[in-house]
């Protein structure tokens, strides 16, 4: 079994809200995560779950504390896990120079370049270590799993889900990166983990996995704010519901008037997302 040390744990909403850390073998050291254990899990009954992916520059706290999740997951008996955005204490050479490759900008991939690839192994982390960690340590229902993010988790959620129908049930996003392929952000992370053949990448990308046929029964809930300074350059909503018209994928989209990228943004549509979720994993 795993060993799990215990960083912090408070009691919120009836519930949990815990920090907790392990030694992960494939990002290779420590690696942080916040765990929102609803009050049905006291009960001894398996919750479902659903894991939120932060976005560049975050840590595990920022959807815990700006959010303001636990509330309403609480009455929906829903578990949220918060994982970090990338390994620490690595320092590559350029690992902490910018805020979009590096260090919290892991973009949940499998790096394959040098030095990235002896730890920046996130897409993994994510869907094998991790729910393992919970599975052992936690009352977590890992037969009902859905997954969320924003604009770098997002991208995350998006891509993860499309891999991992089976296991991720459920998927939303808050203004995700839509095509990694296609803009700044995602173009510098690709080349940088994944090396320069662009074949490599379209692993990591929603509308070029939904182009390759990879769709799912799950609806995809996507909530974009209407005035994010990110929309036309890094995010591209558009893109996605091309991809999803072509490939007969269900996506409700919903761009919001006068909202930006911030935290703001998600504590304001974040309740509708966990209804999205609890609805789908009712099952």
């Amino acid at each position: 079994m795993t060993e799990l040390t215990v960083v912090s744990q408070q009691r919120c909403f009836g519930g949990t809200q815990g920090f907790y850390s392990h030694s992960s073998e494939l990002c290779g050291g420590d690696m942080k995560f916040a765990v929102f254990q609803p009050p049905q899990a006291a009960a001894g009954q398996p919750v479902p779950v659903v894991t939120y992916l932060s976005g560049l520059t975050c840590t595990e706290e920022n959807f815990v504390v700006k959010a303001g999740a636990q509330r309403l997951a609480a009455e929906l008996g829903l578990m949220v896990v918060a994982p970090d955005t990338s390994p620490r204490g690595t320092d590559y050479p350029g690992e902490h120079e910018s805020y979009d490759f590096g260090s919290a900008a892991g973009f949940y991939l499998d790096a394959t370049q040098e030095p990235w690839c002896q730890t920046y192994q996130m897409y993994s982390y994510i869907t094998q270590e991790l729910p393992k960690v919970l599975a052992e340590h936690f009352p977590a229902d890992m037969d009902r799993q859905g997954i969320t993010g924003h604009s770098m988790g997002g991208h995350g959620a998006l891509t993860i889900h499309l891999k991992n129908p089976q296991t991720y049930k459920s998927v939303s996003a808050f203004a995700p990166i839509c095509a990694p392929m296609q803009c700044p952000w995602g173009q510098k992370a690709l080349e940088g983990y994944l090396g320069a053949d662009q074949s490599a990448w379209q692993d990591y990308d929603a509308c070029a996995l939904l182009k390759s046929g990879r769709v799912s029964d799950a609806l995809i809930l996507v909530d974009q704010g209407g005035a994010d300074g990110f929309l036309a350059e890094q995010l591209k909503p558009e893109l996605l519901t091309d991809a999803c018209q072509s490939a007969g994928q269900k996506l409700k989209l919903r761009v919001q008037p006068d909202y930006d990228h911030s935290y703001y943004f998600i504590a304001t549509f974040v309740d509708d997302h966990l209804r999205h979720h609890a609805k789908a994993l009712a099952g």
